[in-house]
């Protein structure tokens, strides 16, 4: 089964989809050891986006959960060297995310509630040199009903922007992680 096609077997169809792409030159185990190992916290710009979709249910008093990041995903597996991919339940247009726990893949793969969308993020490299790979990010969404559709599309529109600039700004970040770690002199002892 192609990388491509094992990401599918998580999500079949998708509403909603959005593609960023980058050509690193590292080795393709540490690049996705990389993409890994990024969190949301680490950018202060992202940081920011988040701090202020979150701003009005923490004044509110609505959330006192740490900040939306990566550990919020479900890890929903990795394919060798090709791919890796995440998953996250909810109704996502909600102040708190209306995040639905899932605890392993097939958690995520069975989980079929009608008012909460399902979210596969993931990463396929695809080999371009000897030397340099094209790490894609993907982002999917599928909402099970009408009703879920209307009420996510809206807000799918509105964050999709900053959506895009978090996913670039990762992109670059893992990026100068990987090619970086590549870079340096092994030290021996």
């Amino acid at each position: 089964m192609s990388a491509v096609n094992w990401i599918e077997a998580f999500l079949p169809r998708a509403d909603f989809h959005e593609q960023h792409k980058i050509d690193i030159a590292a080795p393709a185990g540490l690049i996705l050891d990389c993409a890994m190992d990024y969190r949301l916290k680490d950018d202060p710009l992202v940081r920011l986006a988040i701090g202020l979709r979150e701003l009005p249910s923490r004044l509110s008093g609505r959330t006192s959960r740490p900040p939306f990041d990566r550990d919020d995903f479900t890890f929903l597996g990795r394919k060798g060297d090709t791919a890796l991919a995440f998953g996250l339940v909810g109704a996502f247009w909600k102040a708190d995310y209306g995040l639905i726990p899932c605890h392993s893949a097939e958690d995520f793969r069975t989980c079929a509630l009608q008012d909460a969308c399902k979210l596969v993020l993931s990463y396929t490299l695809h080999p371009l040199t000897r030397r340099t790979s094209r790490l894609t990010t993907e982002t999917k969404v599928f909402c099970p009903t009408p009703t879920t559709r209307r009420h996510f599309a809206p807000y799918w529109y509105l964050i999709r922007p900053v959506s895009g600039l978090i996913r670039r700004r990762m992109l670059a970040s893992v990026r100068k992680q990987a090619e970086s770690r590549t870079n340096s002199p092994t030290i021996t002892g």
